[in-house]
């Protein structure tokens, strides 16, 4: 029999797992893959983007609102998680952008940033990850800190030479980054909307989004998901404070999302396995390997 397939989602605040990958994470774990979160951060300096929470007691208890509403997501994910624990370096506003709070995620030396998740990839031996690209998905201070702090993991975790105080070796196969917000995607949402009489929220962003063929060529992995659309939403919405149900993305009904794109997109940076692209599973070349090669260990 097979062993069981691990898959580790790192992300940098809590309410980013529901809102990139959640259909595909749902999907893997009505398939019996064992997902785990990793949440960075705890939001702590995130703005209340929902008018409805924007009250004096929801901010003065942000910190612990948002574990709460991370657990509540975690559970209609059907995932595990873990906390690294650092601090929410939150959005830096003026020009030119004010310095990074003192302690803070986005300011750590990244060795320093890196050694708790190479301890729980050599923990969890997850055999994919997925994370930001290099600019974070968006340039929030804490994304590009997540990506960079998941690629400096990947590769270091099944290095024996270096984090010897953070367990025995595992090399994890793949890792991908998310591409959730592309303007293929917005567009697809947008025409379909309009070809239905409806009233698309996207035309005026579209109109100022110049159209970037590189940056849509790095997709290499689109992930069947629409018939998990509605748990993703679900998780969404359990992020009150950060998702607003009266808000652009819920005003697409379901069935146009799981029409005009039923996939959620990936672009695979490492691999340790054969890889032919494009791919429709972040398993694909581990997925079919045998129970004892789905255990490798491959040391770069």
């Amino acid at each position: 029999m097979a062993k069981q397939l691990r898959l580790m989602h790192v992300h940098a605040h809590p309410d980013d797992e529901s809102s990139k990958g959640a259909a595909t994470t749902a999907r893997y774990v009505a398939e019996g893959v064992d997902v785990h979160v990793v949440t960075c951060t705890g939001g702590e300096r995130g703005s209340i983007l929902n008018p409805a929470m924007d009250r004096p007691d929801v901010l003065s208890n942000i910190a612990e609102i948002r574990r709460q509403e991370m657990e509540r997501a975690r559970e209609i994910l059907g995932v595990t998680q873990d906390w690294l624990g650092f601090v929410d370096s939150g959005w830096p506003e003026g020009d030119p952008p004010p310095p990074l709070p003192e302690g803070c995620f986005a300011a750590l030396p990244l060795d320093e940033a890196a050694a708790p998740l190479v301890r729980l990839m050599r923990t969890f031996r997850p055999h994919v990850v997925t994370t930001y690209d290099e600019n974070g998905g968006y340039p929030h201070p804490d994304h590009v800190m997540c990506n960079r702090i998941s690629v400096a993991a990947f590769d270091a975790a099944g290095d024996s030479d270096r984090y010897s105080g953070c367990g025995p070796v595992w090399q994890p196969l793949k890792l991908y980054y998310h591409h959730s917000f592309h303007r293929e995607r917005t567009q697809a949402l947008h025409d379909a909307m309009v070809s239905r009489g409806f009233v698309s929220p996207y035309g005026e962003r579209l109109a100022e989004w110049t159209p970037d063929p590189e940056h849509a060529a790095r997709i290499t992995t689109r992930v069947p998901s629409a018939d998990y659309f509605a748990v993703r939403d679900r998780a969404l919405l359990a992020h009150a404070t950060q998702v607003d149900p009266n808000g652009p993305w819920f005003s697409v009904p379901l069935e146009v999302h799981r029409a005009a794109w039923p996939t959620e997109d990936f672009e695979l940076v490492r691999s340790h396995v054969p890889a032919e692209l494009p791919e429709d599973d972040l398993f694909h070349g581990i997925r079919d390997r045998d129970s004892a090669a789905a255990e490798l260990q491959v040391t770069p």
